[in-house]
């Protein structure tokens, strides 16, 4: 009888989980506490339900072509980025097209998730569901939490003194849909992620000024990259991935920077990272001009609130503020777990490869999409998802759990003494990260292998874009399409641009222009590399003979 699978939420990551137990001939059943499918990315105009959800004019970060499930490309006339109606459509497509949406169950919600007595023998769960005032209780042989990390805002109302004595409007970005209702106010938005950027420039079309808060500054990408192809489809590749791990750090980092500043200097727009902090980048098209025509105002620190003002750290003041945004982020939460289950799951150095809490004696509970990537969270989670049902299934080991703690643990120690850094803070580098769980299912491509046997497809696979399909060309899983998926991949991105065809006009040459364009780095990465390996190569005599000699 095939195991029984609890999936906990219907949004991105528990559709493509849903779609991964039912590849490994396990019996899914999805519990989603709303009336339907997406998640975050289903409308609502209100969020009295408590679920995030994205706001009406939200366009996706990642081009379609990085950001589809790896054997369901986009339709060829989708737009490259989607607003939230678009990518919701692709959703409710992909359930649809795999026949999804009979493994759900909605307006259900998951009231606890405990060990069964005998889970050391077992590895079995205890369900317990509530769907309209009606309770249930069900065993299941494994677990996949996808409720996401967008669960309860995070507003951090005590770091700022004089906050309770503001008798504007507060609001935390979850609650924020539209720009209706902002006319003509002055707005204060605190915290410069990618929601907050958005949100800034969204209402400094209506609002009658906008000002801007940030501690640490940002590095501002546009969509499009030169020549205008998408920013995603030109940086997420391979052979990029090559020079950054041979390149010494400090000289990527001077790279980078200079190219950054390529299209604007962001020390004269106020958004240059503060010394000592972290880099982090977002995605937002308009907001350096929107400084530059002066509706978007960016600001330091709030340092207090007044009765009607915002004081910052700088010494300004913003007199008359009617509104203050908190753009802030989320924390974790898991209602359902018993402790030490419970906290153990919100720090994810407890989670091995961002996926199984360490202190379990069975590896039959999986967190899904609990990750931050430097590319698409919708790739990461489907390979996730992979490779958990494989773990169910005995067909994909990890280490035990005593070992998991002690290594979780040490690392714990590390950073709290300041001799290591939290790898649960930063975003997780996307090819590496993918290609470390692709290596444990065993469909990490074969570059070497590939340019013996397909070269025209190797070519693509290590100088072109790093899409998902990559993890479709060989082992468990294989998809006869992701050949052809990944050779016609700039078809479909061209495809909704071309609506007015010129004569003569040409698609991009993608592998030979950026063979031109990195042709010198590689060469200088490939020569670095032969340098340590030849180092490398003429210490091992030395040190051998050094040991015969005697």
């Amino acid at each position: 009888m095939a195991k029984r699978v609890a999936v906990i939420g219907a949004g991105v990551s528990g559709l493509s989980s849903i779609k991964c137990c039912l590849d490994e001939h396990l019996e899914p059943i999805c519990f989603e506490r709303s009336n339907d499918i997406g998640g975050l990315w289903k409308f609502t105009e209100t969020s009295k339900d408590g679920m995030t959800r994205v706001y009406k004019s939200l366009v996706t970060n990642v081009c379609k072509e990085m950001s589809c499930y790896s054997d369901f490309p986009f339709q060829e006339d989708y737009p490259n980025f989607m607003n939230q109606e678009k990518f919701w459509n692709y959703l409710k497509e992909f359930a649809e097209h795999f026949d999804l949406l009979k493994y759900i169950q909605f307006k259900t919600t998951v009231c606890s998730i405990t060990k069964r007595p005998d889970f050391s023998e077992t590895g079995q769960w205890d369900v317990v569901t509530e769907t309209e005032g009606r309770q249930d209780r069900a065993v299941f042989d494994a677990v996949m939490v996808c409720t996401g990390h967008f669960l309860n805002p995070r507003l951090p109302l005590e770091s700022f003194p004089g906050i309770h004595r503001f008798k504007g409007q507060i609001l935390h970005s979850q609650e924020y849909k539209m720009p209706a209702g902002f006319q003509g106010k002055r707005v204060l938005v605190i915290g410069l992620g990618n929601t907050g950027g958005d949100v800034a420039v969204e209402l400094s079309r209506t609002a009658s000024q906008v000002f801007l808060s940030t501690r640490t500054g940002t590095w501002v990408i546009n969509r499009s990259s030169d020549g205008g192809y998408p920013f995603n489809m030109m940086v997420t590749r391979r052979h990029h991935n090559f020079i950054a791990q041979v390149l010494p750090s400090c000289i990527l980092k001077w790279i980078q920077e200079r190219h950054l500043n390529k299209r604007f200097d962001h020390a004269n727009y106020g958004l240059n990272i503060t010394k000592g902090k972290k880099p982090k980048k977002i995605v937002n098209d308009a907001l350096p001009t929107c400084i530059l025509c002066g509706t978007v105002t960016i600001k330091t620190s709030v340092k207090e609130f007044t009765e009607t003002s915002a004081v910052f750290e700088d010494g300004t003041v913003e007199e008359n503020i009617d509104v203050v945004i908190f753009t802030t982020g989320y924390t974790y939460s898991f209602p359902f777990f018993e402790e030490p289950l419970k906290t153990l799951c919100t720090k994810k150095i407890f989670l091995y490869k961002l996926v199984f809490p360490s202190n379990l004696e069975k590896t039959t509970l999986a967190m899904i999409g609990f990750i931050s990537l430097t590319g698409s969270i919708l790739a990461g989670t489907e390979l996730q998802a992979r490779w958990a049902t494989r773990v169910f299934k005995g067909l994909c080991k990890i280490p035990p759990s005593q070992k998991l703690m002690a290594e979780a643990m040490k690392k714990e120690q590390l950073i709290e003494r300041g001799l290591m850094k939290d790898p649960g803070v930063d975003k997780a580098d996307y090819i590496s990260y993918l290609d470390d769980l692709a290596s444990f299912i065993g469909v990490k491509p074969n570059i070497p292998l590939l340019f013996i046997k397909d070269p025209r497809l190797a070519w693509e696979v290590f100088f072109g874009p790093c899409t998902p399909y990559q993890y479709r060309l060989m082992g468990p899983g294989k998809w006869d399409g992701a050949r052809n998926a990944i050779l016609t991949q700039w078809d479909r991105t061209l495809k909704p641009l071309k609506t007015r065809t010129i004569p003569g006009s040409f698609k991009p040459a993608s592998t030979s222009h950026y063979l031109k364009a990195w042709g010198a780095p590689i060469l200088l990465a490939s020569l670095l590399l032969i340098y340590k390996s030849s180092i490398f190569l003429k210490l091992v005599p030395e040190k051998l003979q050094d040991r015969l000699s005697p």
